[in-house]
């Protein structure tokens, strides 16, 4: 990596009417691996000690993996160092602690987990944004819900359809209405808030692992939506005339949802998913998808995935900033 925070520049351009980022912020982590403050919480997680010794080092290699790969889709990639002190084994996940808007808003999160806090470093946004040319506006800061009990962790909490300024967003333990409200009134968003469970009933702890909004297709896991919720969300989904795909539990327990559509510097769409993910879609979902984008990333990611509890969706932070 080059001196200074970053090791490359941004380009391309950000509008307020797209969906989708042609520019991305990711973490390469310098702790990684099980967090015991989240499993309580995250049922994707899954402690395996024998990955224990060797977390950060495979974490790594996969992480860099997917940055290369996003790169050579025409994706523009900030990769920013992690830190070694303070430890913090979820660094490589930074759509939970900040969301890089159109107009200009940052917005910092409030998270459950008392170490996942420590992650948030405005000094990576305002890298960026120097390094880059783009601009800030203005800081909405949501954390003081922490005093209060009440979280919202980004955009694995929100799901934003930025064409149609609708959040989506399954409560749970991570996702409260409180702060929710607040975000969409200071975006001038229409919130979208249901309740959705796995199969054992425990509730999804983070939207974007059920459901994912590109600008031709959306991916849903529709039978864990609540019943009483289900039909307004899927008409939600629906009313914009995308493509709706949707999964499963196992496919959704397979990172099926955790997907991002990004925008190449040429203009293409790109689906960005894990191999787990891929597989998972099965053959007649993946040329559906195929359809609906000019490319697909996939790369596999299953250290990050079993030990982290996320996916490539995860890992991605979207730059929206203007220039």
């Amino acid at each position: 990596m080059s001196e200074g925070i970053f090791d490359v520049p941004v380009h391309g351009l950000a509008a307020a009417d797209r969906q989708t980022a042609d520019a991305v912020l990711m973490v390469r982590p310098a702790s990684f691996g099980w967090n015991p403050q989240t499993q309580a919480s995250n049922r994707f997680q899954r402690d395996e000690p024998g990955l224990a010794g060797a977390a950060n080092a495979r974490a790594c290699a996969e992480f860099d993996a997917l940055a290369l790969q996003l790169r050579e889709a025409g994706i523009a990639v900030w990769v920013a160092a992690d830190v070694p002190t303070p430890v913090c084994p979820d660094a490589i996940f930074p759509n939970n602690w900040v969301s890089l808007h159109a107009d200009g808003t940052v917005v910092l999160y409030p998270m459950l987990a008392r170490n996942r806090r420590l992650e948030r470093r405005l000094e990576l946004v305002a890298a960026l944004a120097s390094g880059s040319g783009r601009r800030i506006c203005r800081l909405l800061d949501l954390t003081q819900y922490e005093l209060h009990g009440r979280f919202l962790e980004g955009t694995g909490s929100v799901v934003f359809d930025h064409a149609r300024h609708i959040a989506y967003a399954c409560l749970s333990p991570r996702t409260h209405p409180e702060p929710m409200a607040e975000l969409c009134d200071e975006l001038g968003y229409e919130p979208c808030t249901f309740t959705a469970t796995d199969a054992a009933g425990v509730p999804i702890y983070h939207t974007n692992v059920m459901l994912a909004v590109g600008s031709r297709c959306c991916v849903v896991a529709a039978g864990a939506i609540d019943a009483r919720d289900r039909e307004r969300v899927l008409s939600s989904l629906a009313a914009a005339g995308r493509h709706v795909e949707i999964i499963d539990a196992l496919q959704m327990a397979g990172f099926a949802g955790n997907v991002l559509e990004l925008r190449a510097a040429d203009s293409g769409s790109v689906l960005a998913m894990s191999a787990a993910a891929h597989a998972a879609f099965g053959p007649a979902a993946i040329e559906r998808l195929a359809s609906t984008a000019d490319r697909m990333v996939v790369t596999p990611i299953p250290t990050i995935e079993t030990l982290g509890g996320g996916s490539v969706r995860c890992m991605l932070a979207e730059v929206f900033l203007p220039y």
